[in-house]
């Protein structure tokens, strides 16, 4: 940091004590968001003085409001800054006084479909919202950085434009601030809008962009936060089956709008509630003032149907508390109510805010008190309060609402689907993404059938990292020359769904504030801020710009809607992994199933064997013959656990099997053929069962216990180890698999890994011998 930085930093700090009406800096940051908090930092890094306003009182946003299951995605595209919180969080739960309501070795290591904690790369990604708020108050401290807090930017008249440049923005306060670039971290985009930047409210038509999964998607029921899995139909009317009584709270009377179209409405918010079961710190659910149980008579029919999946979405963070996300069809989303939310008053959010609180709270405290919840649920949800030692000055309640999306720019470049579903390239990279495209509900309506239903909640895996273009941070030119935007980034909403992520956005942060600098430095525009110089600076940081892998050997996190990555089709299985010396091999070969579970397996049998795997999301047997040879490298293995069936069993058109049943036998015989010459161990996985019920798409798959019984008779015949997968896991199908899907959750999947490591294990050789066969 240079001297002329320090001095005007201290400047800086002295005006903002004694309230000086005028701040003038090289770049001011509005938005305390974590992407705020990242931009704040990378410019103070490059030696500018920089000032972080913001109204909230409380930096980090969402990631210190209570999302501490971190989204992860792919953690190997998560770099820079954004990487350096994660370390920073995996430092501060090395101490031993970190864990003060558990012993650290009662945690585990299960996160937001990978591992809560990576020692080798001392990275943590599950976390409590006070320690992501404690490292982002250290960054702003250490780098001597000002915070002007709960200052409200004027969005009527406290934008003023020289030209195509903000001059100066000022508060309600009356606080001016002056700075040659302005970065908007807000989750909402009102220095954006102020400053008369294109932008879009809502889910714009599948024609705007050619996306598939944009605009209204009624008939589309992805994830488990619909009607699909409630037993039976639930009425959406005041005496059931009945239209004259009225509708029940909380159910839209319009009708959801035409497929494909766009609209003006916006996903749901919720609040992600730090909960805990442990009683020296557990706080009651209070009773909320305005408090109506009959907001709650939907969720009481749909508990009374039978429908139990209330806490699926009770994630567990350190110290025995929760970050809970919205599950279900009834559940902490407050579906609908938001629509205005993103360019209303601050009065009116206001407004908005506080009926999500109290619907939320009366969530809460009617399932763990109304004595018509069944007993069940009840008993145990009064396992549960908030957790006593966060968010102490708000009653123990999330400070932060969870403003899935508001506005998003109309930037230089729009991301779309196309871009994340590596359908078309993307330009000038200045960051990744990886988490599945990830939309919750939009509305709640009743069907033609007068049934009541959700719609907008879409989950579409990326197939891997993606790129995110430089101009989806810039406004396009003529409107603003020294303003970049990177929460509400020039996005198609579907696209949005995934960018949206915390890691992201302080990778975005980051990406922008470099770009700032060298704009100062370079006395251009940011649209003008020559690529190469910006990558350079970009890479110098450690951002991550392309995934650092083979794209062969690209994986994404297990479990999530990002696990299904573009086919493996040349992957080299020693390339992911470093052996340990004297441990055995074990390779997996496996379809899109064992995506979910194969890294589990791999952390399960840590220290007792070197576990490479081929999970393939194009993973028929055919394949497996066509790749065979690559897969197996040049090294040997002592154990071999293999499967394929689901695609071969997937129709390519009505009765027509991608492999049929007599070319599956003949491929399998080949196949065992060829791994038997490698003299390791052998073992058959079986195929998973097809969940009962329509699938979306609708019949997808031939009856799969075809294929199980011919791979049954081949490894019977060839004396080939059988894992049988199926038999073990379908008495646990209910609720371990995705709706309407043949993939696993993140639970199944570990079910799934739990018995495919017991079978390994047990193939194992003793230490220093081989399991090879001779």
């Amino acid at each position: 940091m240079n001297t002329r930085f320090l001095i005007l930093a201290c400047v800086l700090t002295a005006g903002v004590l004694r309230g000086a009406a005028v701040l003038e800096t090289d770049i001011c940051v509005y938005g305390g968001t974590s992407s705020g908090v990242a931009a704040a930092v990378q410019a103070a890094r490059m030696g500018k003085s920089v000032v972080l306003v913001t109204p909230d009182k409380h930096l980090g946003g969402l990631s210190s409001g209570g999302l501490g299951f971190t989204d992860t995605g792919d953690k190997e595209v998560v770099g820079g800054l954004a990487r350096e919180f994660y370390h920073r969080v995996w430092k501060h739960y090395e101490r031993p006084e970190a864990w003060k309501w558990q012993r650290r070795e009662t945690y585990g290591n299960t996160g937001q479909g990978s591992r809560a904690r990576d020692d080798d790369e001392r990275t943590m990604w599950v976390f409590e919202p006070h320690v992501a708020e404690q490292v982002f108050e250290s960054l702003v401290k250490e780098h001597r950085i000002p915070v002007r807090r709960d200052e409200w930017l004027d969005r009527a008249q406290g934008v003023k434009k020289n030209g195509e440049r903000i001059a100066s923005i000022t508060t309600l306060s009356g606080r001016t601030y002056r700075a040659r670039m302005f970065i908007d971290a807000t989750y909402e985009g009102d220095l954006m809008a102020a400053a008369g930047v294109d932008y879009h409210v809502g889910r714009e038509a599948q024609s705007v962009y050619g996306e598939q999964w944009n605009g209204v998607q009624t008939g589309v029921l992805h994830h488990s936060h619909h009607f699909g899995k409630v037993p039976g139909k639930i009425s959406p009317y005041t005496v059931p089956g009945d239209p004259k009584s009225g509708r029940l709270p909380r159910i839209s009377a319009e009708t959801p709008g035409e497929y494909g179209r766009g609209d003006k409405k916006v996903q749901a918010y919720c609040y992600r509630m730090c909960l805990t079961d442990h009683p020296d710190n557990l706080v009651p659910f209070p009773k909320p003032a305005g408090y109506d149980a009959a907001q709650y008579e939907l969720l009481l029919r749909i508990l009374q149907s039978g429908w139990r999946e209330t806490f699926v979405k009770f994630d567990r963070i350190p110290n025995r508390k929760t970050d809970v996300n919205n599950h279900g069809p009834m559940s902490t989303d407050n579906i609908g109510y938001n629509y205005d939310y993103p360019e209303a008053t601050y009065e009116r959010r206001r407004e908005i805010i506080r009926e999500h609180e109290t619907y939320q709270k009366g969530w809460l405290y009617f399932i763990a008190n109304d004595p018509r919840v069944p007993q069940d649920v009840q008993t145990e949800m009064r396992r549960w309060g908030l957790a006593g030692d966060e968010f102490k000055d708000n009653g123990n309640w999330p400070r932060q609402l969870y403003i899935r999306e508001a506005r998003r720019m109309i930037g230089v470049f729009v991301m779309t689907e196309n871009e994340l579903l590596k359908k078309r390239s993307t330009p000038d990279p200045v960051g990744m993404g990886s988490y599945g495209i990830d939309s919750h509900n939009v509305q709640r309506y009743i069907t033609p059938e007068g049934a009541v239903q959700n719609e907008g909640d879409i989950g579409v895996s990326t197939e891997g990292s993606y790129q995110i273009a430089y101009g989806a941070l810039v406004p396009k030119p003529g409107q603003c020359d020294n303003l970049l935007v990177p929460v509400c980034a020039s996005s198609s909403h579907i696209a949005f769904g995934s960018i949206r992520m915390e890691p992201v956005f302080m990778i975005l942060g980051q990406s922008a504030a470099t770009a700032a600098a060298l704009a100062i430095d370079g006395g251009t525009t940011v649209q003008a801020v020559p690529y190469g110089q910006l990558r350079r600076r970009l890479l110098e940081d450690r951002q991550v710009l392309e995934d650092p892998r083979p794209a062969a050997n690209r994986e994404s996190a297990p479990g999530t809607a990002a696990s299904n990555p573009t086919g493996n089709t040349n992957a080299n299985p020693l390339a992911r992994v470093q052996d340990v010396p004297g441990l055995p091999r074990v390779l997996l070969i496996g379809d899109s199933i064992s995506i979910g579970y194969t890294l589990a397996v791999r952390e399960r049998l840590k220290g007792l064997a070197n576990v490479h795997r081929i999970a393939d999301n194009a993973g028929s047997s055919s394949v497996g013959l066509k790749n065979l040879s690559t897969w197996l490298g040049q090294g040997q293995w002592d154990v071999i656990h293999f499967n394929f069936g689901i695609h071969d069993a997937k129709f390519l058109s009505p009765g027509k099997q991608q492999v049929p049943p007599d070319a599956y036998e003949r491929n399998l015989r080949e196949l065992v053929r060829r791994l038997k010459e490698t003299r390791a161990k052998l073992i058959w996985c079986t195929t998973t069962p097809v969940p009962p019920g329509e699938l979306v798409p609708p019949r997808q798959f031939d009856d799969v216990s075809i294929y199980n019984r011919i791979a049954e008779k081949v490894m019977v015949e060839q004396g080939v180890a059988i894992n049988d997968l199926n038999a073990f896991i379908s008495p646990q199908v209910a609720g371990n698999q995705r709706p309407h899907d043949v993939h696993f959750t993140a639970e199944g999947s570990e079910l799934l890994a739990k018995q495919v490591a017991a079978q390994i294990q047990a193939q194992l050789p003793k230490p220093g011998g081989s399991s090879r066969q001779r």
